[in-house]
């Protein structure tokens, strides 16, 4: 395995496609975009960086404020929308359903159906060629109570986060560690363990029928198609066949074979008349 060399890009994935929402309460807008993080916990430092060409650079430069609305698989069409769509053409909120919430610290709206939204302050916007980072300050996170569990604790894992990845999206994987277990002795104990599981796929059994002990298939036919009733073909039909006789031979072979018992004649029409 060799790794080859590439010249310089931004391939470091996977990255939140967080909606940006922005504006003020009467025009109300929203943005997608992937280039936002973490830059400090104490104070806690945001950023997000965004081409000056588009509608929500002049928003966010002109107010100085914006909220990071973190994006689930529930708000996944709306996040690809906003991302393709601009607000000077098209009501986003309203286009997509969603409901623009007052917040507490800032004027401009979060989107009340996203779980985690932060309010940001601007602090500093930084031109770095392409695109202008905008360095904020996270004053305020609303949470969505539903994701709280009995004891207060914030349980993001069931919100069904969303992650980006080279031009594709994705939902999150299983869980297969936390901070700091690789130097937790009972959580290396228990990943150790876990090396030894074999998994086997066993195929599922048959119980045979005490009639065989081969495995019968019913072969699917196809129905056969009812013919069209022609009453003018069955009327000449019956003209030429002679029922009394055929009749009688169907009835007597039937009683034939019962002991003592024998089927009275029929009179044809010729015995009636010499009667």
């Amino acid at each position: 395995m060799a790794k080859i060399t590439w010249k310089p890009g931004t391939m470091e994935y996977p990255l939140p496609p967080v909606m940006i929402s922005c504006g003020t309460m009467e025009k109300p807008n929203i943005m997608t975009a992937a280039w936002t993080g973490i830059v400090s916990s104490e104070p806690p430092m945001t950023y997000v960086s965004i081409r000056p060409s588009r509608f929500s650079h002049q928003l966010i430069k002109q107010s100085g404020e914006f909220v990071i609305n973190l994006t689930t698989l529930p708000l996944l069409t709306a996040a690809d929308y906003c991302g393709v769509k601009s607000g000077k053409d098209v009501d986003k909120f309203n286009k997509m359903n969603l409901t623009a919430g007052k917040c507490s610290q800032i004027s401009c709206p979060q989107i009340i159906e996203s779980p985690v939204s932060l309010e940001c302050k601007v602090v500093n916007i930084t031109n770095y060629g392409s695109h202008d980072m905008f360095l904020a300050q996270i004053v305020a996170v609303n949470v969505d109570d539903q994701y709280l569990d009995q004891n207060g604790k914030l349980c993001l894992e069931k919100a069904g986060l969303i992650a980006y990845s080279h031009n594709y999206y994705y939902t999150l994987g299983r869980n297969v560690g936390f901070f700091g277990f690789s130097v937790c002795r009972s959580a290396l104990k228990a990943k150790e363990k876990m090396k030894n599981v074999i998994v086997e796929i066993k195929e599922p059994k048959f119980i045979k029928t005490e009639k065989s002990d081969k495995f019968t298939h019913k072969k699917w036919q196809p129905k056969q198609q009812k013919k069209k009733f022609n009453g003018k073909e069955k009327f000449e039909k019956s003209k030429k066949m002679n029922f009394d006789n055929e009749f009688d031979q169907k009835q007597n072979a039937k009683k034939s074979s019962k002991k003592g018992w024998s089927y009275p004649k029929r009179f044809s029409d010729k015995d009636k008349m010499k009667q």
